[in-house]
């Protein structure tokens, strides 16, 4: 399952988002280090689902059909706030760092609000400076990344005589999920791949970690707490430092209400979307109905959603370019062995054939693996062929002979 990982200093929310793409119940407070270790969970990336353009219902069994949008799990690490120096273990730095390496890809949140101080103590909005508190949380990671590469340096050397310094670097950042290409395309990038690594210089050593860290970990600046007037000033200067394709606004105290009222049976929402309703039934208390009309107001006028939907389709879908495959039993009615209409969907890279669906669905399949069919054109599709997003695909396996009972011997 993909795993991504949520970064940030303390109280920017990050728990906060984690609850509201979860709805589980982890600690929230006002206090550095409240997030002690990662909080592990749940969370869904959604795309419009195949069964409207097949004209079928579907039945959906590892995943969620919503509205006509299809709802894929993935895993979500709260990952312990950092403070300045982290690399070093200060504070919770080792947890975090070590967390960190499990993640495909990080959603880095910044408080846009400005009302976090250079330590992550809660200030006045506006005071804070965001571009800074991203800066100091990449420093970190920087640092962290070449000390590993500094303390192994003579390892790295002395592998380098049989391997290639790819792969002997690989080896050593290999609990950062680190492969040999992404070295390759490191070294090239950061102008390293004709310098002898044994005379690198920390500077260049610095270089190369920086080059390398959104290679390994594809992040999203989330500028939360948009909700907060301050917010708006700072967004702009977050999209204008890094990109307007790597930053995106949201409200994680909105979504968590929406999705607790929703639960409640208060209203009907579904994450992602641009409007709620109150339901029929629901009696608000004064409280319950001015979060709502802040809510209104301060996010869904403004920015037409609470941004958390948004920002991990943006991870999954953009940054790690991952596409939606149904694979199915029956390439005539969808179905599978127990006649469940598009009952499984499953996140494959961009790249990904038959081949390594069939690896994903189950090992016996791709052993037994002879040939896939379109189920969209019923076209027979070579194992090299390259799968494409929403593509719905039987794969066909050859007949393995049934072991013989006892009393058939």
């Amino acid at each position: 399952m993909l795993t991504i990982g949520i970064i940030g200093k303390t109280n920017t929310g990050k728990t906060t988002l984690f609850n509201a793409a979860t709805l589980l119940d982890a600690k929230i407070s006002n206090f550095p280090f409240t997030t002690k270790k990662p909080n592990i969970g749940t969370a869904y990336v959604s795309d419009i689902c195949v069964h409207k353009e097949l004209g079928v219902e579907d039945n959906p069994q590892n995943s969620v059909c919503i509205d006509g949008w299809r709802y894929a799990p993935i895993r979500l690490i709260d990952i312990p706030g950092l403070l300045k120096d982290a690399w070093t273990g200060r504070g919770l730095g080792n947890r975090f760092l070590a967390a960190m390496g499990q993640a495909d890809a990080l959603i880095h949140v910044v408080d846009a609000s400005g009302s976090i101080d250079a330590e992550g103590q809660i200030t006045q909005p506006g005071s804070g400076n965001p571009v800074q508190d991203a800066m100091d949380i990449e420093s970190e990671l920087n640092k962290w990344i070449a000390d590993i590469i500094e303390r192994n340096n003579e390892s790295i050397a002395h592998q380098t005589a049989s391997l290639s310094l790819e792969e002997a670097m690989a080896q050593n950042l290999s609990a950062l999920k680190v492969k040999p290409y992404h070295i390759k395309k490191a070294l090239i990038q950061s102008d390293l791949n004709k310098i002898s690594f044994r005379s690198w210089t920390l500077n260049q050593t610095l270089k190369f970690s920086a080059t390398l860290l959104p290679i390994i970990k594809p992040t999203l600046i989330v500028a939360n707490k948009m909700d907060i007037l301050t917010s708006e000033k700072y967004f702009e200067i977050l999209t204008n430092f890094y990109g307007q394709k790597l930053v995106a606004a949201c409200s994680a105290k909105s979504e968590l209400i929406l999705r607790r009222a929703q639960k409640a049976g208060l209203v009907q929402y579904t994450p992602g979307q641009e409007i709620f309703k109150i339901t029929k039934k629901a009696e608000l208390n004064p409280n319950q109905q001015a979060a709502l009309d802040y809510i209104q107001k301060r996010v869904l006028n403004r920015y037409f959603n609470t941004g958390i939907q948004q920002a991990l389709n943006i991870v999954v879908f953009k940054l790690l370019k991952t596409n939606m495959i149904y694979p199915v039993s029956d390439e005539h009615n969808y179905m599978d062995h127990k006649k469940n209409i598009l009952p499984d969907v499953h996140l494959l890279p961009k790249g990904s054939t038959p081949v390594d669906l069939a690896k994903q669905v189950h090992t016996r399949l791709a052993q037994n693996y002879i040939l896939a069919i379109d189920a969209k054109t019923g076209i027979r599709l070579p194992k090299e062929h390259i799968l494409n997003h929403k593509d719905v695909i039987k794969i066909v396996t050859r007949k393995t002979a049934k072991k013989k009972t006892k009393k058939q011997k």
